[in-house]
């Protein structure tokens, strides 16, 4: 990915991403089934963590920053997982979020980054 932008912009585009594999996924999954509940959860995590980034750049102090972070870096960690699940349960193939897998990682770094690297200042 284009480490060149900031993290607000990244997770937005990452969202949008999740959007995508959302609408591929629900294509033909029945209403009920294990890929429609896991691909709701997963809309909702993936699209939490830029909209919690989107926040931060209006914290009133920088611990409201960090707390904002905190729970993008909670909801990109819940992401993950329910990508790992999509995967290893084999409901979608691996290939179509390998690339999304290796970003949310990325952005977890970033973010675990941020927070020590703000928590840090702090003290």
């Amino acid at each position: 990915m284009n480490n060149n932008i900031s993290i607000q912009e990244r997770t937005k585009q990452f969202a949008l991403r999740a959007i995508k594999v959302y609408g591929f996924i629900n294509e033909n999954a029945h209403f009920n089934s294990a890929e429609a509940i896991i691909s709701k959860q997963f809309l909702r995590s993936s699209t939490s963590v830029g909209a919690n980034c989107a926040e931060a750049k209006s914290a009133q102090s920088t611990k409201d920053f960090i707390s904002k972070y905190e729970i993008a870096l909670k909801e990109a960690n819940e992401t993950k997982y329910w990508i790992e699940l999509l995967i290893e349960g084999n409901l979608i193939p691996e290939k179509k979020l390998l690339l999304m897998y290796q970003e949310i990682k990325e952005i977890i770094a970033i973010l675990t980054a941020s927070i020590n690297k703000l928590k840090t200042k702090r003290s």
